[in-house]
């Protein structure tokens, strides 16, 4: 099963102290971690801050780099927010993401969400 992660799920590790893959191999099985190189742009551009946010954005652009990554070139979308809406709705696929407007617009098509639950365990949303 494909799963695309977007730029706060890779950021969940060092601001949650979870293990994303290991949590989602608990809830799948077995999964393909995607991610858009869009939102690895994105990682990069936040990871040049100080602090905890910029060390967030360094530790997921390591995981980003463990998954199989998407050009974005190729989505139609301009926003990185909504590149990822665009992929998942083409590919049918899972989406990681403690994002409320990522989340009410892949609801809206009918595509499953995993997010973070009381900070410390992932869960399937459907709606």
């Amino acid at each position: 099963m494909k799963v695309l992660l977007d730029a706060n799920a890779l950021m969940m590790p060092a601001q949650f102290q979870i293990d994303i893959f290991d949590e989602l191999r608990m809830l799948l099985g077995s999964f393909e971690p995607m991610v858009l190189s869009g939102v690895l742009q994105e990682l990069a551009g936040l990871s040049r801050a100080k602090g905890r946010d910029g060390a967030a954005a360094r530790c997921g652009l390591t995981l980003g780099e463990k998954c199989t990554i998407f050009p974005s070139g190729e989505l139609e979308s301009v926003s990185i927010d909504a590149q990822v809406i665009e992929y998942a709705t083409r590919n049918s696929c899972l989406v990681v993401t403690n994002d409320r407007r990522i989340r009410e617009a892949l609801f809206a098509r009918g595509i499953g969400v995993i997010s973070l639950r009381k900070q410390k365990k992932l869960e399937i949303l459907r709606r």
